[in-house]
């Protein structure tokens, strides 16, 4: 483990003297890949240069105890030692986690599918709530939402949306939603006040940029077709929403939020490449017979996450066995303690499969 984190201290300085060149400079593509890497760098080099410090600390105190006779003077440096010790570990536990590889997609935006499944009506309207739930918990981060596509019913539930979540660090924060989260609730509609249970499906893409995915135009089919739904006078009138069939793996994406045919095309585009991406991630680690799975399970969408259950209160992870009576909260965006576990929680597996190698 030292022996990388000496690596990786070689290289930030090394990046740290390209970003000051002028020929890097004028490379804006360039200058903003070795940023980011410079960012990525930055707390491990840091934290390292503390236990190199802590280590040297550590040396001198050793040095004063060999060579100082005095009882009182050894009892003070015996206990700057045993502290410093202490230190010292803590800082090699730090370093053990920011080693962790970190999951490419963590700094990209993401597209959110939401989807109702069993449960009819009472399923749609849970798809709202959670799509409700999402933006909630955007806007407490930074993030901005952005609609793509959107099927509604009479009552005012989801069928289907499709929404951008754009800014740093989204990926990192939607990842653990993937799934299908169980709601039990007594619906409005419901005169006996029986418990009802339905399900809803979360899909979470890391969205994909042109140079992660390669489309041939010649395997698009793209069609226009007059939108349905909230906007006016205008949505039937005029052929602006689209429809994008890539033929070789039958994917179907449709947009129809903006006015704008050429909008929204560039919108379909956009949940094309993040699905396609997707599906090439999901081949690759199906194809490594050795990879590990975490303790939270893979991120499949057909994996029961998550229930919510109004009449106590409560919402269960089902993939860590965490329950919080807070569900309000949780329903206004409230977030973080949940996705804060599940993040610690992947974490924990990694060190103990020893992805990180020791101090």
């Amino acid at each position: 483990m030292l022996e990388k984190l000496e690596v990786a201290e070689k290289r930030y300085e090394e990046i740290g003297e390209r970003l000051s060149d002028a020929e890097v400079i004028s490379d804006q593509e360039q200058f903003k890949k070795l940023m980011k890497e410079y960012k990525n760098l930055t707390p491990i080099v840091e934290k390292y240069r503390e236990y190199r410090a802590q280590e040297q600390t550590l040396e001198e105190a050793a040095s004063l105890l060999a060579e100082n006779p005095d009882p009182e003077l050894r009892e003070l440096c015996e206990m700057e030692q045993k502290e410093g010790k202490e230190k010292l570990a803590a800082l090699a536990e730090e370093l053990k986690v920011l080693l962790i590889p970190k999951d490419e997609n963590d700094d990209k935006n993401v597209i959110v599918e939401i989807r109702g499944g069993a449960g009819g009506d009472e399923a749609a309207l849970f798809a709202a709530a959670l799509y409700r739930m999402y933006s909630m918990y955007a806007e407490r981060k930074g993030f901005k939402i952005e609609p793509i596509s959107l099927n509604e019913t009479e009552l005012g539930g989801i069928k289907e949306i499709s929404f951008s979540v754009t800014g740093e660090g989204a990926y990192s924060r939607f990842k653990y939603e993937s799934g299908v989260h169980r709601v039990q609730r007594v619906p409005e509609t419901e005169a006996s006040g029986r418990v009802h249970t339905s399900t809803v499906t979360v899909a979470v893409l890391p969205e994909a940029e042109e140079v992660d995915v390669e489309i041939n135009p010649a395997d698009l089919q793209i069609d226009t077709y007059r939108a349905s739904g909230a906007g006016g006078q205008h949505v039937n009138k005029t052929e602006s929403a689209i429809r994008i069939t890539h033929l070789p793996t039958g994917l179907v994406v449709e947009c129809q939020d903006e006015r704008s045919q050429h909008k929204n095309r560039d919108k379909a585009m956009k949940v094309l490449r993040s699905r396609l991406y997707e599906q090439a991630q999901r081949e690759q680690m199906s194809a490594i017979a050795s990879e590990r799975k975490s303790q939270v399970g893979t991120g499949d969408r057909s994996e029961r996450i998550r229930t919510y259950n109004y009449p106590q209160g409560r919402v269960s992870d089902h993939r860590i066995g965490l329950t919080l009576y807070k569900l309000e909260a949780f329903l206004n965006g409230d977030l973080d303690e949940m996705i804060d576990a599940l993040a610690t929680a992947v974490e924990s597996e990694k060190l103990k499969q020893g992805e990180a190698g020791e101090l």
